[in-house]
């Protein structure tokens, strides 16, 4: 083990490798020492696996319904006790992290690279193009997101699908400035320039110096931003135009809970509680990654 963390820590890598290896190292050591964003990382990490395991260890059907049991307290028969029409809320919940996550990872996968690739391209081609990039991106950034998703699931039909599309073309632009911004501080960068004076193709400079260079600030962004995702998703669902019942989903499952706060109060607070843990672990993590990949971090 000595040997491999000598071979990563050392000031004279004598391979790409072998650097982005130690660079790989020394970024995660810098992020251990982040007691409580290594917290998060673990509960995030759980919460995920849990999600993906929920077959496995879910202790009802998640859709079964018992009439004669609604809305029981927690037991051994029932971890969390039960729901409106008798379902298991812990086989729920479950169920519903793989809806809500689900939903989260499929919005992140489509806004990060069409972000990226506006943000990258505008800033590099400047003039005409960047203008008319950056003023798209500003009108969608002069609505608010649940506002405009809320627009966009209408013109649609409420469902999953829906949902997911919305979410995703209200949060490209975030990541369209961000990326802008990075690219215009390496785009007059010398090695850019050599790039350019051997040949290569603008498309091939975006793609392969320029982008990379704004993978980590993106990563960070992406990473705090996911928080916000998580509510406008559960959001979409509370107010019925996202996934529709009996579709676990956290948000519909507080929406068609939420008559019983006063009484069975755990009923509806189980689902916002997994919203609550789940959106400050991804702030905590983003947090601790912006303080590792920080360049002017000393």
């Amino acid at each position: 083990m000595s040997n491999l963390g000598a071979w990563l820590l050392t000031d004279n890598p004598q391979s790409q490798r072998q650097a982005a290896c130690g660079r790989l190292y020394r970024s995660w050591l810098t992020f251990s020492d982040d007691k409580i964003a290594l917290i998060s990382l673990v509960v995030i990490l759980s919460l995920i696996l849990l999600s993906i395991a929920a077959p496995v260890l879910v202790t009802h059907n998640p859709a079964a319904q018992e009439l004669g049991n609604r809305l029981a307290l927690p037991s051994l028969a029932h971890w969390l006790g039960t729901d409106e029409l008798g379902r298991d809320l812990y086989s729920r919940l479950l169920y519903g992290g793989r809806v809500t996550l689900g939903m989260v990872v499929a919005v992140v996968l489509l806004v990060a690279p069409i972000g990226l690739a506006v943000g990258t391209v505008a800033g590099y081609m400047g003039g005409l193009v960047d203008r008319a990039l950056m003023r798209i991106t500003d009108v969608f950034l002069a609505f608010p997101k649940l506002i405009l998703a809320l627009a966009f699931v209408a013109a649609l039909k409420p469902g999953v699908t829906s949902a997911v599309i919305a979410v995703a073309l209200t949060s490209w632009p975030t990541y369209a400035r961000l990326a802008r911004a990075e690219t215009l501080v390496v785009r007059r960068a010398d090695y850019i320039s050599a790039v350019h004076l051997m040949g290569v193709s603008r498309a091939r400079i975006i793609a392969r110096h320029i982008a990379p260079m704004c993978l980590s600030t993106l990563l960070v962004r992406v990473t705090l931003d996911m928080s916000g995702i998580i509510l406008t998703v559960a959001g979409l669902g509370f107010l019925g135009m996202g996934a529709q019942p009996p579709v676990p989903e956290w948000g519909t499952m507080i929406a068609t809970t939420r008559g019983f706060v006063l009484d069975q109060w755990w009923v509806p607070t189980i689902p916002g509680i997994a919203i609550l843990v789940a959106s400050l672990a991804f702030n905590i993590l983003g947090d601790g990654l912006r303080d590792t990949l920080n360049p002017r971090q000393v």
